[in-house]
């Protein structure tokens, strides 16, 4: 097994170099793909404006390069918002993008929170052939975690699903910010599906893939989708269909102990369900401590269990994100559009 991962390290990792802009156009307008990019996003009223407009003057303007008729790299670029409170929408709107609410997209099922959820919408409401994903909270955006990504679908039939790898710099670390990754999806990826070990960032947001495997799988509604649809994708199309592109750096809003927790619990349930298939899963629950308001420290003779008393610990249940969503193949709406 170590051998074949170290086969398709070496067969299936690129970088951005590998594969410049004006190839890349030659590429599409050879084949007549069409690309869409989905940003799903909460809350990033900070970033999402940025990202939008890199993307717009980089990769969807005409290129001066290209031969006259080229049509840009990307085609539509889409922020789908899941109730944000703040101004992301106005503000993705103002750079550019076509912002779509959440609810709007298959009003008939009532839509459930978490990443998941909005990127299997983001189906019904993209027209690509390559579907590309980029998360919103991102800081110092380039073009290279599009075009990286999208590059190989574009220049190889073969390829069927393409994630960026980079570093993920936390304080002084250049590379602590993949906690998740490393304390959960990577033990669990090399003790169960150990071809996939080759993978630099399992859980990352920005992949790009071909929207005949993505409407075949299921998407998990929460955090446990990216470790759902790597692994989904691995027993579909097979190993050698996946790739993965060194794009750099990526710098992002970290998230802290207590939600990293959740998503934890998420990501291990989404492995479990993978491992269980058939079998009778309960719907789990993870309980978190935190202190009580006004509570001591190490000292106030405080027990470490769930008292309310001065100094005492508060315990705080969540469900943890189990549904899924299926294929979208299989919903009428979805269909239909696609046959019209």
């Amino acid at each position: 097994m170590l051998d074949e991962v170290e086969q398709w390290l070496e067969r299936r990792s690129y970088t951005c170099a590998d594969r410049p802009i004006p190839r890349l156009l030659a590429a599409k307008r050879a084949t007549g793909s069409r690309v869409s990019v989905v940003l799903p996003a909460l809350n990033e009223e900070r970033t999402v404006g940025g990202i939008v407009s890199v993307i717009r003057r980089e990769l969807m303007a005409a290129s001066h390069t290209a031969p006259a008729g080229t049509p840009p790299l990307v085609d539509e670029l889409v922020v789908l918002d899941s109730g944000s409170t703040d101004r992301t929408a106005a503000v993705a709107a103002e750079a550019g993008a076509r912002v779509v609410h959440r609810d709007e997209v298959l009003p008939r099922l009532p839509a459930l929170p978490g990443k998941g959820e909005v990127l299997w919408r983001s189906l019904l409401v993209t027209s690509g052939d390559v579907v590309c994903f980029v998360d919103a909270d991102l800081r110092d955006f380039t073009a290279d975690f599009v075009s990286g990504v999208v590059g190989p679908l574009l220049t190889d039939p073969r390829l069927r699903l393409v994630k960026a790898m980079y570093d993920r710099p936390l304080g002084d670390d250049p590379a602590g910010g993949g906690r998740v990754t490393e304390l959960v999806a990577r033990p669990l990826l090399n003790l169960h599906w150990p071809r996939l070990a080759g993978f630099v960032q399992p859980l990352g947001g920005e992949y790009a893939a071909r929207r005949t495997l993505l409407e075949q799988l299921p998407f998990p509604v929460g955090y446990g989708v990216e470790l759902g649809l790597l692994i989904d994708s691995l027993h579909t199309v097979g190993l050698d269909a996946l790739a993965q592109v060194d794009v750099g750096v990526r710098r992002h809003r970290h998230q802290d102990g207590m939600a990293l927790g959740r998503m934890a619990a998420a990501i291990h349930h989404t492995a479990q369900l993978r491992l269980a298939r058939g079998s009778r899963l309960v719907r789990p629950t993870l309980t978190q401590f935190e202190r009580s308001a006004g509570g001591g420290g190490a000292g106030s003779g405080a027990g470490t269990g769930t008292g309310t008393g001065t100094g005492g610990f508060e315990a705080h249940s969540h469900a943890v994100d189990t549904v899924e969503r299926p294929p979208m193949r299989e919903i009428e709406e979805y269909a239909a559009r696609r046959a019209a």
